[in-house]
């Protein structure tokens, strides 16, 4: 299995100002909609963004105005040419301070209206806002790096080890640079997280949706939510900490980007 990371999905409070906050300030545009009978689902992403790069996910259930961002869930990270004069454009536009490139040299951090953290990166490719990567905190950094390089066959493509703390970054043999990586952030301390119902998922583009879960169900990955029970349009599995993996097939050519 080779599949890029399509999309990282978190859940909002309030659809219409999470959608006003991401096309002001990131200069994002709706994608696709899904309205359930008490949900929404909205595909989020530049405009020019690369047919392999990831788009988020925004996600509203009815009735539910009250999220808790658990630590469990990191951030995504959005690409810039240039972080400073980025953060800044964001500060003019009325986005709160909340970490400056001043106190973190070479990225920052904003949040948007329900605490989702937002990293701004610098990169010389891919479209400017661009998600770079998501981050995800475990418990075992062995563990996590496993499972994705046996159950997913990612390959570490970067780490940065510091005194408390690790960060490893891993994508798909051979994914273009514009795909989003995977940071596995460990602390050392031992700690332990708190999921939140705020975090949703990451999901993995497949071309065979059977034929990737029978591996999956092979390589002992978690039965969470099988093609089946999913009217074979989707299946979930999870990791080893119980962040949800989503696998689903995509057709860019399709006239609608959710599975029919």
């Amino acid at each position: 299995m080779t599949g890029i990371l399509d999309h990282t999905m978190i859940r909002v409070s309030d659809l219409e100002e999470s959608l006003d906050w991401y096309g002001r300030n990131l200069e994002y545009e709706e994608k696709d909609r899904f309205e359930g009978d008490d949900f929404t689902i909205v595909y989020m992403g530049p405009e020019d963004m690369h047919d392999d790069s990831a788009m988020l996910e925004l996600t509203h259930n009815e009735g539910e105005s009250d999220l808790e961002v658990g630590d469990a869930w990191g951030h995504i990270a959005v690409r810039v040419e240039d972080v400073h004069d980025a953060y800044y454009e964001l500060m003019d536009q009325g986005v709160e301070d909340y970490r400056r490139p001043e106190d973190n040299p070479g990225y920052a951090f904003v949040k948007d209206p329900d605490g989702h953290e937002i990293e701004i990166v610098e990169r010389d490719y891919g479209a400017r806002w661009s998600l770079d990567h998501t981050m995800i905190r475990v418990e075992d950094a062995d563990a996590a790096l496993g499972y994705w390089t046996r159950k997913f066959e990612y390959d570490e493509v970067g780490r940065w080890e510091a005194d408390t703390f690790a960060n490893y970054f891993v994508t798909p043999e051979g994914a273009p640079q514009e795909a989003m990586a995977l940071e596995l952030t460990y602390n050392y301390d031992g700690r332990t997280y708190t999921m939140g119902d705020a975090w949703g998922h990451l999901c993995v583009r497949v071309d065979d949706l059977q034929e990737e879960w029978e591996r999956l169900v092979v390589r002992e990955a978690p039965d969470y939510r099988d093609p089946k029970s999913c009217d074979n349009m989707y299946a979930f599995t999870k990791d080893q900490d119980g962040h949800e993996v989503e696998l689903l097939e995509r057709d860019p050519s399709a006239e609608s980007l959710f599975p029919l």
